[in-house]
């Protein structure tokens, strides 16, 4: 009976290793099924916060363009704006969408250029976030000594 005993005895241990084997099926699918929208929350989120930031170093570098051509001695505020335009027209694409070029707030002594637009959406119907740039510049002028 002894070794009818530890048969029995090992049989039902490796039953029992069967059973939470067969108990564990699935888990890693409920698992994934819990974790994976979060996964892709963080993905379109990174991608996201990348093209907005992508987006304000187009308008940036376009007002600053545009300062720096505004700026010139006897240049007008308008020639600083068509360069600004000409810059987001060859490296916005679309990235920026719906760019705007403002010379307000320049004078005599100073030139400004400021760009607004919208960053692209990832996700449909919801619109782009804003972004508004400004550069400023002091005008090159003739001055006594």
């Amino acid at each position: 009976m002894d070794r009818t005993a530890a048969l029995l005895r090992g049989w039902a241990a490796a039953a029992r290793a069967r059973v939470r084997a067969w108990g564990d099926r699935g888990e890693s699918s409920v698992q994934m099924a819990i974790v994976f929208p979060f996964v892709i929350l963080l993905t379109i989120t990174s991608v996201q916060v990348g093209m907005q930031y992508y987006a304000r170093s187009i308008a940036l570098t376009a007002a600053r363009e545009g300062v720096s051509a505004g700026r010139i001695h006897q240049a007008s505020p308008g020639e600083g704006a068509a360069r600004a335009r000409e810059t987001l027209g060859r490296i916005a694409g679309d990235s920026l969408r719906g760019a705007e070029v403002s010379t307000a707030g320049s004078s005599g002594e100073t030139m400004k250029v400021t760009v607004t637009g919208r960053a692209v959406s990832l996700v449909p119907g919801l619109p782009g976030l804003l972004i508004s740039q400004s550069a400023t510049g002091a005008r090159e002028r003739w001055t006594t000594p």
